[in-house]
C-alpha cells in the first residue's frame, strides 16, 4: 500500500461520518475540498500531508491527513490521523459587506 485511502473511507475511518455513505454523498456533493479542488468523486483518494477542507454545520473545518488509517477505531485513533489547522467559523461579528 502506497500510503494512499479513498476519501471517504478515511473520512469515515476519522469519524467525519457516521457512515461510509454518508461520507460518500459528502464527497459527491462537491462540498469537501482537496488541496483546493472541489471533490465530485468518493473515488478521490488522500495520502498524508493532504489539506481537506470539510463543512461542519455553519462552519468550515480544515485538516492535514496525517495518516490512511486501516479501520474505524475508537476516537482517541481517529483523531491520530488528522491535524486541525483551523477552527474559526464565520465571523459573526464581522460587518456585512
Amino acid at each position: 500500500m502506497d500510503g494512499r485511502l479513498r476519501i471517504d473511507k478515511w473520512l469515515w475511518h476519522a469519524r467525519f461520518y457516521k457512515t461510509r455513505a454518508l461520507a460518500q454523498r459528502a464527497a459527491e456533493s462537491g462540498l469537501i475540498r482537496l488541496n483546493g479542488n472541489r471533490l465530485g468523486k468518493s473515488s478521490a483518494t488522500v495520502a498524508p500531508g493532504d489539506i481537506l477542507t470539510i463543512p461542519r454545520g455553519p462552519e468550515v473545518l480544515a485538516v492535514q491527513v496525517l495518516a490512511p488509517g486501516t479501520r474505524r477505531g475508537p476516537a482517541p485513533e481517529a483523531r491520530a490521523l488528522y491535524q486541525i489547522l483551523n477552527e474559526t467559523g464565520l465571523d459573526r461579528e464581522a460587518p456585512a459587506p
